[in-house]
């Protein structure tokens, strides 16, 4: 794994979760940030080495080796925080108590599939994205 790279790691099989990542890969200008599904085996260790439940957490989550690991709205706005154009809006909802985020966090997370659909597999990144992919 590359040192000071911040990991997201997200629901590979969530059409929701997905664009997410397609969106911030678009705009992670600085190349802070690495990626990995939360179903494959890096996502699985990296998970269980901070203690974390796969089954409470099935959606976003953001580490950052040796510093701190974040979940649900503050993963969100901690990435959004990195992203120019994106760094306000992020300081501004943080404002926001983080148990009145999680519940909006929390109702998109259980409808995700229903509202935005559920591939049969995980994204397979294109060969030039591949870099940004944790095996």
């Amino acid at each position: 794994m590359e040192e000071n790279k911040k990991i997201i790691l997200f629901d590979g099989v969530c059409n929701l979760c997905n664009g997410f990542v397609q969106f911030i890969i678009k705009r992670d200008k600085e190349d802070v940030f690495r990626f990995a599904s939360l179903q494959s085996d890096i996502g699985q260790k990296l998970l269980s080495e901070r203690h974390i439940d796969g089954s409470v957490i099935d959606s976003v989550v953001l580490i950052e080796p040796g510093v701190a690991y974040y979940v649900k709205s503050d993963a969100a706005l901690q990435v959004g925080a990195q992203i120019t154009g994106y760094r306000t809006i992020s300081r501004v909802l943080y404002l926001i108590p983080s148990n009145l985020r999680d519940i909006v966090y929390d109702l998109i997370a259980r409808y995700r599939y229903a509202w935005f659909g559920k591939k049969d597999a995980c994204m397979i990144p294109t060969p030039d994205l591949r870099a940004k992919f944790l095996d």
